[in-house]
């Protein structure tokens, strides 16, 4: 039996789309209905769906940075990852963002005949998944005539980042950002404001209600002061130098070219050094960014 799990901070609209899934859906079994990030991605390591539906918009940690968190601390054997549709209000930038890489996604208010393609979908991809494990589990489809033709195989990994990408969009406001040149940036005191310029900065890092700004050392080899900053990384990356810093984990933005050295673990995970830091220092690469270092 196929499993989801709902995540959507509007109690009525949650309800509302597992209403239509039954309709639509009758074998889906909603293992759990969460009203936050933090309890989504919480509930989806648990619990392990099959499907998991996503509000992009949500209060304490959004959906994008569950299905980051989801991503990133997937257990590695519990299978594939889950499926992932974002539920998104109708803005025209944002169906534009998930329109342009044909990825699923539910409308708020619900939009049946967009849930019925998203849930038709679903059940080709997961028979696909169930064929390439042996377990022959049969289409799901009686519910639904005159399918959507299955999309090609793909990598779960691919998939999740291409959704991560098209939801980042969504988020972005629909005109450009400035680019930042300079922060002001606390000591990690907090007792003086620096301004900062963004050719020191090494890497950025998520810590709690903070950012840590990490600056280039000077040449004998001695580590750059450390600042703090409390805007979120994704508004942070929008409005930084384009290609200049590199998400490589959920908290992790670092500077490209002063990456010196890629490290990969037998299991498959790697870590970064960068030049300017200690040789004891490395940064994790998180499962969905691994891909920017494919040739490695």
């Amino acid at each position: 039996m196929p499993t989801a799990l709902i995540a959507d901070d509007e109690p009525l609209l949650a309800q509302a789309l597992q209403a239509e899934l039954s309709r639509l859906w009758p074998e889906l079994q909603v293992l759990a209905s969460v009203g936050d990030g933090l309890s989504a991605a919480r509930e989806a390591l648990r619990l392990q769906p099959q499907v998991v539906f996503l509000d992009i918009r949500m209060p304490g940690q959004d959906g994008l940075a569950a299905a980051a968190q989801i991503a990133d601390e997937w257990p590695e054997d519990a299978g594939p990852l889950p499926a992932l549709v974002f539920v998104t209000a109708y803005e025209q930038h944002a169906v534009q963002a998930f329109d342009a890489q044909a990825l699923d996604y539910v409308l708020k208010p619900m939009d049946r005949a967009r849930l019925m393609q998203t849930v038709q979908r679903l059940q080709q991809q997961l028979a696909r998944v169930a064929g390439e494990a042996g377990l022959g589990q049969p289409t799901v489809g009686a519910a639904l005539a005159g399918g959507t033709a299955a999309p090609a195989a793909a990598d779960p990994v691919a998939q999740w980042q291409a959704l991560l990408q098209a939801a980042g969009a969504a988020l972005q406001p629909a005109q450009a950002t400035p680019r930042l040149r300079f922060i002001q940036a606390a000591g990690v005191g907090g007792h003086e404001l620096h301004l900062v310029s963004v050719d020191q900065v090494l890497y950025f890092e998520a810590a709690d209600k903070y950012v840590r700004v990490i600056t280039r050392g000077a040449d004998d080899g001695e580590p750059g002061p450390e600042y703090l900053i409390r805007t979120p990384l994704r508004q942070l990356l929008a409005q930084l130098p384009d290609d200049l810093f590199w998400q490589v984990q959920r908290g992790l933005l670092v500077r490209a070219d002063a990456i010196a050295r890629v490290q990969r673990e037998e299991s498959g995970k790697l870590w970064l050094q960068l030049r300017g830091r200690p040789a004891s220092e490395r940064l994790p690469v998180g499962r969905l960014y691994a891909g920017l270092f494919k040739a490695m």
